[in-house]
């Protein structure tokens, strides 16, 4: 009962991720990024100690397929987990345990990945690869978020959904934008609005913390 996606913008440097789903406060659960590193979607029974053993296994060296087959073959009820990794080079990998609810599906393009369960088709995360892709100058923030329109514009879960989240992690140790929206409506629509928002003023967050005496307000 969730899809989502990883991306890399080639031209930034900077990686992120959107989820969304009929629970609450995918934000805190399924999305994992390091700059520099990569990322790591863990979903479906969700464990979230896998987001961070993940991103320790692209840390020592391992890149995405390596990581991914890493984490199946060390979580002992690996069967109920659906996860997605893409490393510091773009490269992508997806893992589905045995016991992951249908619809289900994986999608792959260059710098992304997109996975998907309890779908009301399988087909969702090919078109939020697909819409990724579409347009490749945009900001990153974009292209997630058209991703996630997308995936629901493909039929998404199939069930009302409750909370949405996008993660970008660029050159910091913070996060450049960690948006989330829990227990609404159209959680979709919700965040697109709030990344619109938040996005002209995403540098400038930046800045604050590493050179507050550069910064100046508008």
């Amino acid at each position: 009962m969730t899809f989502s996606l990883l991306g890399r913008c080639a031209r930034s440097g900077q990686f992120g991720a959107v989820a969304t789903t009929s629970g609450l406060a995918i934000g805190a659960r399924v999305p994992f990024l390091a700059p520099g590193l990569g990322g790591v979607l863990t979903q479906h029974r969700t464990d979230p100690r896998l987001g961070p053993r993940g991103l320790d296994l692209l840390r020592s060296g391992c890149d995405a397929g390596q990581t991914a087959a890493a984490l199946e073959a060390s979580t002992p009820d690996f069967g109920w987990r659906q996860i997605a990794v893409i490393d510091a080079a773009g490269r992508t990998a997806h893992r589905d345990g045995a016991w992951v609810k249908p619809a289900r599906g994986a999608a792959h393009g260059p710098d992304c990945v997109a996975i998907g369960n309890i779908l009301a088709d399988e087909g969702v995360p090919a078109a939020m690869v697909a819409a990724f892709l579409a347009s490749p100058a945009s900001p990153l923030g974009d292209r997630l978020v058209a991703a996630l329109r997308a995936g629901e514009a493909a039929g998404g879960e199939g069930r009302p959904l409750l909370s949405a989240a996008l993660l970008i992690v660029g050159r910091e140790s913070f996060p450049y934008a960690d948006l989330r929206v829990d227990r609404d409506t159209d959680p979709i629509g919700a965040l697109a609005s709030l990344w619109h928002d938040y996005a002209p003023q995403a540098d400038d967050y930046v800045l604050r913390a590493v050179d507050p005496m550069t910064f100046s307000p508008t």
